[in-house]
């Protein structure tokens, strides 16, 4: 294989560990020896160190010498971290999306909260909780493009995959769609009034609410 080649193998090998680690396939705090890590992600072993060392640049494991790796914990410290830096990136998205003259149209995006609203408040199950992670991300998406900075947004993603981690350890909870997607319109009413001040607060509102939801005070 040519280093190009092997280069582009590896990337394929960190995607792959990317979605096993959102997906719950490699749960939070979890042991796998690199072999084991072979054949979950179907990738030589060559490329799968190049992964598993990118990912722990990124804190998405750690490496174990002569044993393979750890997952991130999904502690009250790191998820109270990720948490905030997930809120903080969406303030400064909300911030520079309102200091220009051309706005995003959020309609697309509020239909899909209004309609999970109304489904939710008529009873939502485990079995549609994709769709609710779906909606609820979109948001969030949205104002990571908005920070127009390729850095920014690598650590938005970075940050993501922390989060999934970290929302995989915990049950779904179908109670919690409906003041999520109210906090959600909240924040976009307030960006589409074009108030900063009322969007800031909408996002630190949602930031306390989801980890009082996930039990995690102060």
């Amino acid at each position: 294989m040519t280093e190009a080649g092997g280069e582009a193998q590896s990337r394929r090998a960190f995607g792959a560990l990317v979605d096993a680690l959102r997906g719950g396939e490699l749960p939070s705090s979890s042991f796998h020896s690199m072999q084991q890590l072979v054949s979950v992600l179907g990738f030589p072993i060559s490329s799968i160190r190049e992964a598993v060392k990118r990912a722990e640049a990124q804190g998405l494991v750690e490496i174990l010498p002569k044993r393979g790796i750890q997952v991130m914990s999904a502690d009250l410290a790191s998820t109270r971290n990720c948490m905030d830096m997930r809120a903080t990136l969406d303030k400064e998205g909300a911030r520079r999306l309102l200091a220009r003259d051309q706005r995003r149209d959020w309609s697309d995006l509020r239909a899909a909260h209004e309609a999970l609203l109304s489904r939710a408040r008529a009873g939502i199950g485990a079995a549609e909780a994709i769709d609710a992670i779906d909606v609820d991300l979109s948001l969030h998406d949205a104002l990571a493009e908005e920070l127009d900075n390729p850095l920014l947004r690598r650590c938005y993603e970075e940050n993501r995959t922390r989060i999934a981690i970290i929302q995989n350890t915990r049950p779904f909870l179908a109670d919690r769609v409906a003041s999520a997607m109210e906090e959600h319109l909240a924040i976009v009413s307030a960006i589409e009034a074009g108030d900063e001040a009322a969007a800031m607060q909408a996002i630190d509102l949602h930031f306390v609410q989801t980890l009082r939801w996930w039990g995690i005070h102060g």
